[in-house]
């Protein structure tokens, strides 16, 4: 797979010459509604012919192995697919092989390191008692390296079949799945959420389930319910009985814990708490995690940071969650979503308090539009990476990207004058946001959060890792 980014007056039908591909496949991989609009700047998944294939409109996954002669076995293990009946049009079905074609005076060893693969390994991929067995012109299956390992976690906030399809859809590519959210109430009980026919789907796609828990009241993370809970034992203990009784009725597999706006002298409190929660969860098999903000050093300075103690939660957790999003907040300045260079400084921090295997790098599947020149109090519009797209083909405009901050964004006027300006994620992005997690040996990613269509996210992820399931 490759990332082009499209140029002035360049065709779909172009871009496909260019790289030997097809454009149906490239439509129906990236989503494109309308394939004969593309934008300057665009960025496109193009999926490579000799190992990949998108899945098209009627195709079943017994077609797809005919198509390229593999057993559904083989698609199923080195794709991830749990249940063979779960493909969907758009979706990147990879090759557990790739053909090599020998040429006159190649030996076995030779087509091995070219590869990076052993001989044996080429020699049980097709079925050959010994490397003299070869001649020119022979079509070699040549194995696909594995690719690193990582968990995914994704929140959702969608209940709605609208969510169901997505979780379908998705599953995957997901070691775990969040609905969003929990809360607790002054008495220890919890709140309510609908969120059944979720579980039911990522029960399908072998995806395990974490209840979320927050101190989240009227609309906002709420400082004093925070407070209410961490200095009151009681409440602790009646709060933890009712979220096991949960986690057994809903069938959840763990706990993720997100406070946030704790005060400043309740971080031993929550630290305590934390212990007490583990100390009761973790010998019943199940896992404990927390969503942490993103700080660059242990003694930052705000309401979101003092209280949370990388250094403790990264000792008692499963693993941790930073949430290395949200510079460009939606009551704030335009800027990008999660830039590279701030992303990197809460990873430098992280590193030197939490066990790297612990710490999921936090990521965002969607944009934002703010009105500009900025005014104080006035708030950005959320939109999706796809509808980013949608918007700068309307208003006949090209994509810019920013090298520092890693991120597309461009600016456009609206049919009354207004001014916007608009950042986004997009295939290169996300791309280095997964270079980012290789480099730094993370445990992993988390999306925040589904519900904005980002088609060229899922085969990018797919062809950088092979998703962790429990």
């Amino acid at each position: 797979m490759q990332i082009h980014v499209v140029s002035q007056g360049e065709t779909l039908w172009q871009v496909a010459e260019l790289y030997q591909s097809n454009v149906n496949q490239i439509v129906y991989l990236n989503q494109l509604d309308n394939p004969n609009v593309l934008v300057v700047g665009q960025s496109l998944v193009i999926p490579d012919p000799n190992v990949e294939y998108v899945v098209q409109p009627g195709d079943n996954l017994w077609k797809v192995a005919s198509k390229l002669n593999v057993s559904i076995q083989e698609l199923q293990q080195f794709n991830n697919l749990s249940n063979p009946n779960l493909i969907f049009t758009g979706e990147l079905i990879a090759l557990p092989y790739r053909i090599h074609t020998i040429q006159m005076g190649e030996y076995l060893w030779m087509i091995a390191q070219r590869y990076n693969v052993t001989i044996n390994e080429i020699l049980q991929a097709n079925q050959l008692e010994s490397p003299s067995l070869i001649y020119p012109g022979q079509p070699l299956r040549i194995p696909r390296t594995p690719s690193t390992t990582i968990d995914v976690n994704a929140y959702t906030t969608q209940t709605t079949e609208e969510g169901r399809q997505e979780v379908l859809a998705l599953g995957r590519y997901f070691t775990y799945l969040s609905p969003f959210m929990y809360s607790y109430r002054a008495d220890g009980s919890l709140t309510e959420l609908n969120e059944n026919v979720l579980l039911e789907v990522a029960n399908l796609n072998e995806v395990s389930s974490l209840l979320v828990l927050t101190n989240y009241s009227g609309n906002r993370f709420d400082s004093d319910l925070g407070a209410a809970l961490l200095r009151n034992e009681s409440m602790q203990n009646r709060l933890i009985e009712n979220v096991l009784k949960k986690i057994y009725s809903k069938g959840y597999s763990g706990l993720n814990i997100d406070f946030e706006y704790l005060y400043p002298e309740d971080r031993e409190n929550y630290n305590n708490f934390l212990r007490k929660v583990v100390n009761r969860l973790k010998p019943q098999g199940l896992t404990v995690s927390t969503a942490l903000a993103p700080k660059e050093s242990e003694d930052q300075t705000g309401l979101l940071y003092e209280a949370h103690d990388y250094e403790v939660h990264g000792e008692l957790c499963d693993f941790v969650i930073l949430m290395t999003y949200e510079w460009g907040w939606a009551g704030g300045e335009p800027w990008a979503i999660a830039p590279i260079n701030k992303v990197r400084d809460i990873l430098d921090y992280a590193i030197t308090a939490i066990p790297r295997n612990k710490i999921m790098m936090g990521m965002p599947l969607y944009g934002r539009d703010w009105k500009i020149p900025w005014v104080q109090g006035t708030f950005a519009k959320t939109v999706s990476p796809k509808e980013a797209v949608t918007l700068a083909a309307q208003n006949n405009v090209n994509i810019s990207y920013d090298e520092t901050y890693q991120s597309p964004y461009y600016r456009y006027i609206d049919n009354s004058g207004q001014e916007h300006e608009v950042w986004f994620e997009d295939a290169r992005s996300v791309q280095v946001k997964y270079d980012t997690v290789k480099e730094y040996g993370l445990r992993g990613v988390s999306y925040w959060v589904l519900g904005n269509p980002f088609p060229q996210n899922w085969p990018i992820l797919q062809v950088n890792f092979n998703i962790r399931k429990e």
